[in-house]
């Protein structure tokens, strides 16, 4: 035997016995590490936290605050940032950013109520009509951002410049009354009727908010489509590589967020009970959407979050503006410890992300 094989021999029986485990290594984590996994892995968690500390704060300090009503008008207020907030969920998880829902929302309500008064369109279809151009503007966004390759940002910005001025040289500035919208179109004010479970007056609009909230949801979580959105804003380029038709799922989205959009431009003609083109919402809309969405957990670098914790953002916003309100404090305070709240909700969002790096 050659002085290789004998080598080899020895080798191989000095192995006998010997373990077969590999080399394993264990992180123990400490509490605080736990804590960002846990996070990182229930977006919604620290958005529900604040809004259940600012319930038990503002309970505290006004007696009246814990009553069916309050929380029944909170509901109330929110209903369209609500909706609006869905449609910014949608594109802010693709790790976009849609400057212009608070327009498409607005020129939709305006051509449904134009359609129905100056052509004599029935208010079904015309709610149709406006639906569908809600939609259209959307798709416009998204095709802009999929295939031109432009910036959201960008795309956003200008065509919410170009759609509130269209809103106001397609409406001539006119605005349409609430009574003759009763009087000849009672479908277009619809989600304005009010259901009294309880006693407690409650718009039609919170139960649909709370319905598109649970909807998108469950298609988010549950479907490969919402699967999807998810990778496309983690990582586009290996969502491709995986097979995700990425064009398509960014036009999807910004045709869908246009979709509620119009939706909320539907909503704002009952919650106020006219037809606006000069509506709040066209400029502010924009503003508390983000708010909601940011201040929900959604992360602003896309992939991460939930319509559920964006419902809890928008709550939270209601809850500070009611609750400062109820104990008589200075109105700018709202505004000072919502910019407060952004900020945070930011520097939690890049902490929990340390925990996937």
């Amino acid at each position: 035997m050659s002085s290789d094989a004998k080598a080899a021999t020895s080798f191989e029986e000095g192995l006998k016995g010997a373990s077969t485990r590999v080399a394993e290594f264990h992180e123990d984590k400490t509490a605080l590490k736990r804590l960002q996994s846990w996070l990182h892995q229930t977006p919604s968690a620290v958005p529900m936290i604040v809004l259940v500390v600012a319930i038990v704060v503002f309970g505290f300090l006004s007696p009246n605050f814990f009553k069916a009503a309050t929380l029944s008008t909170i509901l109330q207020q929110i209903a369209i940032v609500g909706i609006l907030g869905c449609a910014q969920s949608l594109v802010v998880l693709t790790a976009g950013i849609d400057l212009s829902v608070g327009a498409i929302a607005v020129l939709s309500s305006v051509i449904m109520g134009q359609v129905t008064f100056r052509y004599g369109v029935p208010a079904p279809a015309s709610i149709l009509i406006g639906l569908a151009a809600g939609t259209a503007m959307g798709f416009v966004n998204g095709w802009l951002v999929a295939k031109v390759k432009l910036p959201p940002f960008i795309v956003t910005l200008g065509t919410w410049q170009i759609l509130l001025a269209a809103n106001y040289i397609y409406s001539a500035n006119e605005t349409i009354r609430s009574s003759d919208i009763a009087e000849k179109a009672a479908a277009l004010q619809f989600w304005g009727y009010s259901i009294q479970p309880g006693g407690v007056k409650v718009l039609s609009a919170v139960f649909l908010l709370i319905a598109l909230v649970a909807v998108m949801s469950y298609v988010l979580r549950h479907t490969a489509w919402g699967r999807h959105v998810y990778a496309v804003g983690d990582d586009p380029d290996a969502a491709e590589l995986a097979g995700v038709q990425t064009k398509r799922v960014l036009i999807q989205v910004y045709a869908l967020a246009g979709l509620f959009c119009a939706i909320a431009g539907w909503v704002m003609i009952g919650r106020f009970g006219s037809v606006s083109p000069s509506a709040s919402t066209g400029v502010m809309g924009n503003i508390q959407s983000i708010t909601a969405v940011v201040i929900g957990g959604i992360s602003l670098f896309g992939g991460r979050g939930s319509i559920v914790g964006m419902f809890f953002g928008a709550l939270i916003v209601g809850v500070f503006e009611m609750g400062l309100k109820m104990v008589g404090t200075d109105p700018q305070w709202t505004f000072f410890l919502i910019g407060l709240l952004i900020i945070l909700a930011v520097a939690v969002d890049q902490w929990i992300r340390k925990a996937s790096a």
